[in-house]
């Protein structure tokens, strides 16, 4: 027997499932394709020895989806959506090209760049990229509440 508060408690969680997954689809497209034209997708292939953009590509939004999906966990603590989309882009920011990349192309971390002009400018563009994520977030949730 399923008692109602847990029906309501997991339609909730789907629910944001569903829109972390959404709006970091349109996040992910919108930003892979500003990095396609800075010839950033390749550089996502090379980290698994690919040289593909059909492999930077699958890894660009796989990356984007684990991203939303930890974007919809913090929605679960606050609503004020862009406030956590601020706060989530530095989050990422600095998981991802300040971290997690550097050490997988075999540089080590980058945490001494980050105020670089370059690493500036890339917390700008996942600063975009979680903000756009929290714009369809908002919306999605509100039209199906």
């Amino acid at each position: 027997m399923v008692v109602s508060g847990q029906t309501s408690k997991v339609s909730g969680y789907t629910k944001v499932v569903k829109a972390s997954l959404v709006g970091s689809t349109v996040a992910g497209v919108a930003f892979g394709i500003y990095m396609q034209v800075m010839g950033m997708i390749p550089v996502l292939a090379s980290m698994l020895g690919s040289e593909s953009l059909v492999v930077g590509w699958l890894m660009h939004m796989m990356i984007s989806w684990v991203f939303g999906l930890g974007y919809g966990v913090m929605t679960l603590f606050s609503t004020r959506y862009y406030v956590l989309g601020v706060l989530h882009g530095v989050i990422i920011w600095v998981i991802g090209p300040l971290v997690v990349m550097p050490i997988m192309m075999g540089m080590g971390p980058m945490i001494g760049a980050m105020f670089e002009s370059a690493q500036l400018m890339s917390l700008i563009t996942h600063l975009a990229f979680s903000l756009i994520l929290a714009a369809v977030f908002s919306r999605f949730v509100h039209r199906h509440a």
